[in-house]
C-alpha cells in the first residue's frame, strides 16, 4: 500500500512571497536579475494581484510588462496579476545604473476555489 502525504499550511501570508534580486556582470548598463516566487506550502494558496513596492520602477532594457509592471509610483503589479502558485517563480532582468529596492506591498491570499 502507498500512502500519500501532503501538507497544508492555513493561511498564507507576506512573508510567503520570496523576493531577491543580484547583479549580473556585465558591461555597459548594469543588469539586475530578480526572483519572485511563491514560497507557501497550502494547497489551496495561490496569491494573486501581487503588488511590489517599487519606487519610480524603469529599465532601460523593456521588461514584459505581464510579468512586472509599475502601475503607479511605488506600485508594480507581479505577473499581471494572476496567481502564483505554489512554488512558482517569476523571474525577469532589467537594466538600470542602480538596484531598485523591491519588497513586498500587498497581494490577494484568497483560496483557489
Amino acid at each position: 500500500m502507498i500512502s500519500t502525504y501532503f501538507v497544508e499550511v492555513e493561511g498564507c501570508s507576506n512573508r510567503d512571497i520570496s523576493i531577491s534580486q543580484s547583479k549580473d556582470s556585465t558591461s555597459g548598463i548594469p543588469k539586475f536579475i530578480v526572483q519572485i516566487t511563491n514560497t507557501c506550502l497550502s494547497l489551496d494558496c495561490a496569491p494573486s494581484d501581487i503588488h511590489l513596492h517599487c519606487g519610480w520602477f524603469a529599465s532601460a532594457k523593456i521588461v514584459n510588462p505581464s510579468i512586472f509592471k509599475r502601475i503607479f509610483y511605488d506600485d508594480c503589479l507581479v505577473n499581471g496579476g494572476k496567481p502564483l502558485k505554489i512554488s512558482q517563480t517569476i523571474r525577469f532582468t532589467y537594466s538600470n545604473s542602480f538596484m531598485y529596492p523591491l519588497t513586498f506591498k500587498s497581494a490577494n491570499f484568497c483560496p483557489l476555489h
